[in-house]
């Protein structure tokens, strides 16, 4: 896939305005899609043939496996490829500098999804790239990244896994208030497990002198679910912004046109996610919320709604939203939304939601809640430029990082493989 990229820039730089370098973009983008699609819904597509039209397909156990960060490099060499055809970028001459790019292994499994545009310069940078203070900057990035998932994540993952039991369908024998107190903590996981890796990432980048955007920003503080995919997995929401919902005509081709593609662009964002219905389903729901969202935003009757009711039924529809997102049939969706609205309730519950959250949960809930909805981004940088204008505060700083550091190995060794969950992806 490197080598049909790289080539496919190097044709596009050497011919001349008109249908020949069109030709070169589509087939290079159609390889290189066609490696996605074989890798990860083929399966998926030979179920579904056999469902609508009773053939017998065997799945392809090969394919289980899915080639690591395929869905992200895929990415990468799309936006490079077209970039190069619309003249944002010149072809890279250097065949080892690209597969730098595109095989960098911080953002290789996971991303950010960082366009070559953004790193090119620093790419051909042979002097003062790395330095003593980006070293410095990328390593605490990568300890409070390795914290996220370690102490919180990992720890909310494990409440998480007793509650669900092993089969992770539905919730056995819970009670109402252990469903919902369930989901919040699911949403706690998945947001500082991604979070901590794209923060872990970002931080080996920079450790090697190359400085990434964030991924995330303060996602749960949302008003809307149009503010939410502006802050949450920033980088997947930009590309598919520039490279789908514009080339499709974005707002330019009427009001009909401009809701047709926000909804595109979000059930496209959900078939990414992965090969089932459930993800098509999220990424309906989400794009009928941004549909729904983009007829109302002006209306006097919706600006006049307080921010806390917009913010609260916004989390709400995340929070069921994750719930589709994470469950794999229809018949479990079901189920667990009967348990959560009261619709299926068991005649005995083995524990009570007392049970699962002890001290040390509560406590970790707690950070996590306050790591997630109040520690403002402008806060934390006033304070970060605090101490380094201070010695003794800086010392006090960096023994308090070093301690964190301890406490995350400490709790890498007491717990069991917890894998990133975006690595399925």
């Amino acid at each position: 896939m490197v080598a049909i990229n790289y080539a496919a820039g190097l044709l596009l730089a050497s011919l001349p305005a008109g249908g020949k370098r069109k030709i070169v973009l589509i087939a290079a983008i159609v390889l290189t899609a066609a490696a996605l699609v074989y890798c990860k819904y083929t399966n998926f597509l030979l179920d579904t043939l056999n469902v609508i039209a009773s053939t017998g397909f065997a799945k392809l156990s090969f394919l289980d496996v899915l080639p690591l960060g395929i869905s992200y490099y895929t990415f990468k060499l799309i936006s490079y490829t077209a970039d190069v055809y619309t003249g944002k970028v010149k072809a890279e001459r250097s065949p080892v500098v690209f597969a730098v790019y595109v095989l960098m292994y911080p953002q290789l499994i996971v991303g950010p999804i960082v366009k070559y545009r953004d790193m090119a310069d620093v790419l051909h940078q042979t002097q003062g790239r790395c330095t003593l203070q980006k070293a410095q900057d990328g390593a605490e990035m990568f300890v409070f990244g390795l914290a996220k998932k370690v102490i919180l994540a990992d720890s909310i993952a494990a409440l998480w896994q007793d509650i669900i039991g092993t089969g992770g369908i539905g919730l056995a024998n819970a009670s109402l208030p252990l469903a919902w107190l369930g989901i919040i903590a699911y949403s706690l996981q998945l947001y500082f497990d991604f979070a901590g890796y794209s923060e872990m990432s970002n931080g080996l980048s920079l450790m090697m002198g190359f400085e990434c955007p964030a991924n995330f920003n303060l996602p749960y503080i949302s008003g809307s679910i149009t503010e939410f995919w502006r802050r949450w997995h920033i980088s997947l929401g930009t590309w598919f912004r520039e490279y789908l919902y514009i080339p499709l005509g974005g707002n330019r081709k009427g009001r009909g046109r401009t809701l047709l593609n926000l909804f595109a662009v979000f059930l496209v964002t959900g078939i990414w996610h992965g090969a089932g219905y459930n993800y098509i389903l999220w990424g309906a729901i989400n794009g009928v919320m941004i549909v729904l969202e983009r007829c109302v935003r002006d209306k006097g009757w919706y600006q006049k709604i307080p921010g806390l009711v917009k913010w609260a039924f916004t989390m709400f529809v995340v929070l069921m939203g994750w719930q589709v997102f994470r469950l794999e049939s229809m018949s479990g969706i079901a189920q667990f939304f009967g348990i959560l609205f009261g619709a299926v309730e068991f005649p005995s519950v083995n524990f009570t939601w007392q049970y699962y959250f002890d001290a040390r949960i509560v406590v970790l809930m707690v950070i996590a809640t306050v790591g997630a909805l109040a520690l403002d981004g402008g806060w934390a940088k006033k304070l970060h430029a605090k101490i380094r204008s201070s010695v003794p505060l800086f010392c006090v700083a960096q023994l308090a990082l070093l301690l964190l550091m301890v406490l995350s190995v400490m709790f890498m060794v007491n717990s069991t493989y917890s894998p990133f969950i975006y690595f399925q992806y």
